[in-house]
């Protein structure tokens, strides 16, 4: 094989490892519990990548208002967070802000529901 042929398929793996690095490190919520609360209750969502090195901050989201969360604790696995006063009754998403050179605004697939 000639080594022109060689290079497109080092650069093609190359690539491959770097966007499958980057998913790999992408926050993910799984559960949250318990899963729902009232202002001042200590909820805590388990998932990946949850660290300080991927999470920034913590939102709780209807889709059109975002509440920041003041986190209590957070691991790779889990944070622990309390529903701030402000947060009004309904079902509402968790939404991160990631690190990094682009921080981005993810929602995730867990759901809270606040109690009045």
């Amino acid at each position: 094989m000639r080594l022109s042929c060689v290079a497109p398929v080092l650069l093609a793996v190359l690539m491959l490892s770097v966007c499958l690095h980057a998913q790999a490190t992408m926050p993910q919520m799984k559960t949250v519990e318990p899963a729902n609360g009232k202002a001042g209750d200590l909820l805590t969502v388990t998932g990946e990548n949850l660290d300080k090195a991927n999470v920034a901050k913590l939102y709780l989201t209807d889709g059109t208002h975002d509440i920041e969360v003041a986190m209590e604790e957070q691991v790779a696995t889990s944070i622990k967070f309390k529903i701030p006063a402000k947060a009004k009754p309904g079902r509402l998403a968790l939404m991160v802000l990631t690190r990094g050179k682009e921080p981005k605004l993810i929602e995730q697939p867990v759901k809270v529901t606040i109690d009045e």
